[in-house]
């Protein structure tokens, strides 16, 4: 498919040229991390946008390396053969994947273990990977650099808990602050840890108390991350009926921290499993990670609480990563990127843009960036079958890795692009999602959807034909204006789509032509 020439839209807007073009960018396109974590051993290849890339691979295997740490100084027997199984294997993958190298990196169970050096060693020997150890601070920086890779700009405690450790770093204005780790915090220890649940709870107060002090007030956004936290926000999930299961950006009030907790308290882990899912690997550890994240709320009194699947592993990535690259908008440049990859016309969202924004006069910039997202997504799912495209594209907006977006947007991107391809959404599977956008924003994305449908039917190359909207809100008057030479183009079924795009906004339509 050929792209648009250059000269058809000069301007490429407030976000500046696709960043994927950028040769230095497209040397990220593929990119191999291995975490050795406490817990669990997980590779990850990341493909795609270099500032919104995609999972390309994803694996993770239970290890428990640090089970047993705290008591005999050593690594769990078992789980360092399964450990060195599981790097043995992520290793030819990467071969056969074409991979240059792994990252791998090591944290609080090699670390501490004293036979750490020995495991490393074996690794290197057996499998050519050699195994970085980070340090607390590292960890906790890495794990703050996860998080900035979605959330460009964002401010608030990142708090990052492992299977035998416990990190926490402050971000302000996209930079990280203080970082302190702890290892007196962490599942694996607190479940070792004698003298029952009254000892554990006078130690993680005490604990946490010390970390008050040093960290200062944290009252912006608590940042949680590690598979521990996003268990227990499986389980809010289920408690809560809620409706989008995407954990990253998923959002907890103090109230709902409350009442998870005390549901994990009052149900037997067989119960939890059967209602979530969860390994038993993952819900042994629950019940501990629950009792840390009440203290945590209780402690620093944060603003809200979101879970960021972003961690150690996304901020290796973005470690690689330029400041010019840093500060892109990850989620435009993944739309881009899908856009050059999917689109039957490379570079037309642009100009769709251009053709719908001036309906949406009172946009704020964070709508103005969903319109923008929107536009170069409205034609990457052409290939599903015409009786299923609608519910396709709601189901890719919704569900898709896309940094950078709140579940209510996600639900307006969702919405617009199913209205790209139908008048109606009532009666698809997804009905239950809409009420997580406002009645306002669920119109917005209504008359953006219809507009697209519209603009895509009327030109496509030929930009010299392209007509423009005017839009008096007050008056509910919508006037397009089309050169006389493209009036062939407005055939029956546009007037159709014009029809339903102005019922849409209440508003009357005129039809101007340009000399």
């Amino acid at each position: 498919m050929n792209q648009l020439p250059e000269h058809s839209a000069p301007d490429w807007g407030p976000f500046g040229r696709p960043l994927f073009e950028d040769p230095a960018s497209r040397a990220l396109s593929k990119v191999g991390v291995v975490d050795i974590g406490s817990n669990s051993v997980r590779l990850v290849v990341f493909d795609g946008a270099a500032r919104s890339p995609a999972y390309f691979y994803n694996e993770k295997i239970m290890c428990a390396l640090g089970a047993g740490v705290a008591e005999t100084g050593k690594l769990n027997p078992e789980g360092r053969v399964r450990a060195l199984a599981a790097l043995h294997r992520f290793q030819l993958l990467a071969e056969g994947m074409g991979l240059p190298r792994l990252t791998a990196v090591a944290t609080a169970a090699v670390r501490d273990a004293s036979d750490g050096p020995a495991f490393r060693q074996e690794v290197l020997e057996k499998t050519g990977l050699p195994i970085w150890v980070i340090d607390g601070e590292e960890e906790a920086r890495l794990s703050a650099q996860g998080v900035l890779l979605g959330w460009p700009g964002a401010y608030g405690l990142v708090c990052d808990l492992g299977g035998s450790s416990m990190e926490l770093a402050e971000i302000r204005e996209g930079k990280i602050g203080k970082r302190l780790s702890t290892s007196d915090l962490g599942p694996l220890k607190l479940k070792t840890l004698a003298g029952g649940a009254r000892k554990r709870g006078e130690h993680i107060r005490t604990v946490m108390e010390k970390l008050s002090e040093r960290m200062g007030p944290q009252h912006d956004r608590l940042f949680l991350v590690g598979g521990s936290w996003r268990a227990i926000a499986k389980i809010d999930m289920e408690r809560r009926k809620y409706p989008l299961k995407v954990l990253h950006e998923y959002r907890m009030s103090h109230a709902a921290v409350r009442e998870t907790l005390a549901f994990i308290a009052e149900n037997s882990l067989d119960t939890i499993k059967a209602q979530t899912g969860l390994s038993n690997a993952r819900l042994e550890l629950v019940p501990f990670a629950a009792e840390i994240l009440g203290r945590l709320v209780r402690q620093f009194r944060p603003l809200d609480i979101a879970i960021s699947s972003y961690g150690i592993r996304e901020g290796l990535l973005y470690e690689q990563m330029s400041q010019r690259q840093r500060d892109r908008d990850p989620l435009i440049e993944a739309c881009r990127f899908a856009e050059a990859k999917d689109a039957r016309l490379p570079g037309f969202g642009r100009i769709l843009h251009d053709f719908v924004l001036p309906l949406f006069p009172a946009a704020t910039v964070a709508q103005k960036r969903l319109i923008k997202a929107a536009c170069l997504l409205h034609d990457v799912s052409w290939r599903a079958h015409p009786d299923y495209r609608a519910e396709v594209c709601f189901d890719n907006a919704t569900r898709a890795n896309l940094g950078g977006l709140k579940h209510s947007e996600r639900v307006f991107l969702g919405l617009a692009l199913l209205h790209r391809y139908s008048n109606k959404r009532a009666g698809t599977p997804f009905e239950a999602l809409y009420d997580l956008l406002d009645a306002k924003g669920q119109q917005m994305a209504e008359v953006l959807g219809k507009a697209m449908r519209f603009g895509a039917m009327l030109w496509m190359q030929n930009t010299d034909l392209m007509g423009h909207f005017e839009w008096n809100p007050r008056r509910k008057r919508l006037m397009l204006a089309m050169p006389e030479q493209a009036m062939p183009l407005y055939g029956e079924v546009a007037q159709s789509r014009l029809a339903s795009l102005a019922q849409a906004m209440g508003a009357s339509v005129t039809i101007r032509k340009l000399s």
